[in-house]
Parts: structure tokens; C-alpha cells; sequence
């Protein structure tokens, strides 16, 4: 006989703290809500949220001694053997609330159940890699509560004059030996990122070298980065309606409408509070993102959060100093809402914002042109001398650039017209005249430019 064998998932209390005199994001409701979706993501059972309006963030409790009792009997009342605050939690924190809730209630922060369902996700060796770091990192501030229970004397005093053979000694705390495992791991795992950063930058190298642009797809975790990519490639990227479905940064092959090929990474969501621990680990991840040359914002404008999401997206981008990059705002989802009207509020913020559905592909061809427009910005008038044996380079200015006019002389081929200015420092050696930037009445027209860009 067979029988099948249910799971019960655990349940939760939520607890979420709002600072008087502080305007954060998201509202501590709204916070919360996404605190609920994170923990549905992980698997667990929301049995009630609690708020609490403070002056001050307590020093022992963080809520108060009041308000953790309360939260206690709560989370005993409803069967809860897992406690879950809405923001990180000190070492200290931890510590006390753990003492005053017993072992039968775990408490947990927002940090630590983001990187639990990290863990989870994570599929490459380069995510496990760095969720591990990220892990350790964390928790390696916490361990005197993890291991109270161990943090005794192998010898010297512990085990005293009379303690026996090989109990007499320094002595060393399980706590000193558990830091020390932990501070060797992590100098392992930085340094295999280290090898994973210098493998991503060789594969950058290599782009470069094929001189393809690089557009990083960004945006609030669940924004449908991934459905766009894979709308946009054709291509096959898990797609889950749940929170970080995708860790690991997929880059695909796109032809945009003129011909020009341009390669699109859909990139690790943001989240409001992002854990500074994962900003840290994910560097070489996000480094991605850095090395665009254009960012696609993705936001879900069905979301009645949508603007604080996009804010929380920015305000990370300027944290990794990449706010300077162009940026292609798209506004998602637009099949699934119920007004239109709803679309009024991100479009104020966004007046150039394009109105897309990367499930059904509305707006798409749209926004493909204003990509390769935004590529094709940044382009540079050229009037080189090429000599016969540059025809690599020939090749390529016949490929990615616009020609306007080509003269074969006596000393080489001559070539004038525009270039993409990622590739212009390969042709200054034989530039006949300076190079300028393009202005507006110089623009090629979309028959000459979809003819330069022909592949």
C-alpha cells in the first residue's frame, strides 16, 4: 500500500513597524501585503499581521516590551511557530525576542525570508553561490543566539584543575570554533565569485569585441521581465507569478525592426528594502546592469503600488550608479487592467513611457523601435581612409554603421557616414576629419537607416 504524504505549511504572524514623523515607500499595509506575498512565496500560511505605530524603534524589542508580549500570546493564540518582522532585525533584537517567545516560535525578519526563498530559486552555481554568501553574512552576527546553548568552555576554567586529561587547556567557545568555520567559508565563496566576476567580464569582453549593445531588462520583482525577454527572443525563461522566480541573469539574442541585433539580460527583480547583504552578493550579477548600454524599466501597471515600485527601482539603480544610463520605461500588464484610466497616474511620472502587454504582444513593436532609436542616439558622422587590408573594419562600418558614400582611391577605400559610438574608437586611426556627434538635422531618415542596419 501507498499513501501519499501532505506538507502542512507553517504559519506566520506578520509584524510590521511604522516610525511616526517617517514616510517610507510603501505604507506599513501595503509593506505588509508584500511582506505576505514573500511568505506565500516561501511556502508559508499567513495567519494574521499585527502594525504598530512607534516613536522610536526599540532598542531590546524593537516594538516595545508591551507590544512583543502581545505579539506572543497572539502568535501562541493562533497556532504561529513563526513570527515574521517586516524589516531587518539587530543581532540584539533577535536575541531578546527569542528569549521572551521560547523555542516553540521562531523569529524571523524580512532579510532572512528573502534569502530563504534565494535558496530556493536559485538554479546556477553562480546563485548558489552567492545566496550562500549572502547567507552566511547575515547570519554571522547572529550566532550568539544561534548557539547559546554551545557557547561553553572545552577547557582552561571549564573543564578546571581537576577536569581530566584533555579537558585541561585554553578551551575554546563552540560560538569562537562556528565563527571561525564560518569566516573560512566566506573568504571561499568570495573568492570563487571573484573567478565568476572575472568569467562574466571575459563574456563582456567578448560582446564588446562583436560590438553587439547590450540592453539590461530592470524592474520590481513580478514585473514580467522575464515574459517580456522571452516575447521580445522568442526565447524560454521561467516565467511564475510569485516573487523572485528568477535569479539567475538570462541574456538573449534580439534583431530589433532595422536589423540591428541587440542583446537583452533580464536581470534579478528589485524590492523595496532590498537586504544589503544580497546587494553585496549579487555584485557580479548586477554588475550586468552596469556594463548596458541602455536599461529597459519594466513596471506592472496593474500594481496599486506602481509608482512607490518604480521609485524602489531608481533609488536602487542610483545605489549601483546606474542612473546615469539612458532608460526605455515600458508600462507593463496593460491587458489585465480594468480601467484605463488606471494608467494616468504612471504616465504623469512617465510621460514617454511605452503602453505594453508582454503576454499578448501589445505595444511591442512600439517599443522595439524606441530601443533601437535610443541605440541609435549616441551615433558618431565619420570620413575615414581605410587601407586595403583593414577590411575587417571595412566590414564592419558596412554592418553596424550608416555608409553614405564609399570611394576606392589608390590608398584604401573611403568611407563616410555614421557609426554607433560604442565602435568609433576602432576607426580614429584613419579618420580624414574630425568625428561629430549627430544633431537633430542629421538624422537618417527610417528607409536609409533600416538600409544601414540590414545585417
Amino acid at each position: 500500500m501507498t499513501s501519499r504524504t501532505t506538507v502542512v505549511p507553517e504559519r506566520a504572524l506578520l509584524v510590521g513597524v511604522q516610525i511616526r514623523g517617517q514616510h517610507p515607500l510603501l505604507a506599513v499595509q501595503e509593506s505588509l501585503d508584500e511582506l505576505a506575498l514573500l511568505a506565500v512565496t516561501s511556502g508559508v500560511e499567513v495567519a494574521d499581521r499585527l502594525a504598530q505605530r512607534v516613536d522610536h524603534i526599540d532598542p531590546a524589542t524593537f516594538v516595545g516590551a508591551g507590544k512583543a508580549e502581545e505579539t506572543r500570546q497572539t502568535a501562541v493564540a493562533l497556532g504561529a511557530g513563526l513570527v515574521i518582522f517586516d524589516d531587518e532585525l539587530s543581532a540584539r533584537h533577535q536575541r531578546e525576542l527569542q528569549r521572551l517567545f521560547g523555542e516553540d516560535v521562531r523569529i524571523l525578519d524580512r532579510t532572512a525570508l528573502i534569502l530563504d526563498i534565494f535558496a530556493q530559486h536559485a538554479r546556477s552555481r553562480e546563485g548558489q553561490l552567492q545566496v550562500e554568501l549572502a547567507q552566511l553574512e547575515y547570519r554571522l552576527p547572529r550566532l550568539t543566539r544561534m548557539w547559546t546553548h554551545l557557547a561553553r568552555q572545552a577547557g582552561g576554567r571549564a573543564g578546571g584543575s581537576t577536569g581530566g586529561v584533555g579537558l585541561r587547556g585554553p578551551g575554546e567557545t563552540q560560538l569562537e570554533v562556528d565563527r571561525r568555520m564560518i569566516g573560512r567559508r566566506i573568504s571561499q565563496l568570495k573568492a570563487e565569485l571573484e573567478k565568476v566576476r572575472a568569467h562574466r567580464g571575459r563574456h563582456r569582453a567578448r560582446r564588446q569585441k562583436h560590438d553587439a549593445p547590450v540592453v539590461a531588462i530592470v524592474g520590481y520583482t513580478n514585473a514580467g521581465k522575464s515574459t517580456l525577454l522571452n516575447r521580445l527572443s522568442g526565447a524560454d525563461v521561467l516565467i511564475a507569478d510569485q516573487l523572485f522566480a528568477t535569479l539567475d541573469p538570462t541574456t538573449r539574442r534580439v534583431v530589433l525592426p532595422g536589423g540591428q541585433v541587440a542583446l537583452f539580460t533580464d536581470t534579478v527583480g528589485f524590492i523595496q528594502k532590498l537586504p544589503t547583504t544580497v546587494v553585496a552578493a549579487f555584485r557580479a550579477t548586477l554588475e550586468e546592469i552596469d556594463e548596458a548600454d541602455l536599461l529597459l524599466h519594466v513596471i506592472d501597471a496593474t500594481h496599486p503600488q506602481a509608482l512607490a515600485q518604480a521609485e524602489a527601482v531608481l533609488d536602487t539603480l542610483a545605489e549601483l550608479e546606474a542612473d546615469e544610463l539612458p532608460i526605455i520605461t515600458a508600462l507593463n500588464k496593460v491587458d489585465q487592467l480594468i480601467s484605463p484610466d488606471r494608467l494616468n497616474p504612471l504616465t504623469a511620472s512617465f510621460p514617454a513611457a511605452h503602453a505594453i502587454s508582454a503576454l499578448t504582444g501589445e505595444g511591442i513593436d512600439a517599443l522595439t523601435s524606441s530601443v533601437q532609436q535610443a541605440l541609435l542616439s549616441d551615433w558618431v558622422m565619420l570620413d575615414i581612409l581605410l587601407p586595403y587590408r583593414e577590411g575587417a573594419l571595412a566590414g564592419l562600418f558596412h554592418k553596424e554603421g550608416h555608409v553614405l558614400q564609399e570611394t576606392h582611391t589608390a590608398d584604401g577605400v573611403r568611407l563616410r557616414g555614421r557609426v554607433p559610438g560604442r565602435l568609433a574608437h576602432h576607426f580614429q586611426p584613419w579618420r580624414r576629419t574630425p568625428p561629430g556627434r549627430r544633431t537633430p538635422d542629421t538624422t537618417p531618415s527610417p528607409t536609409e537607416a533600416d538600409a544601414g542596419q540590414t545585417r
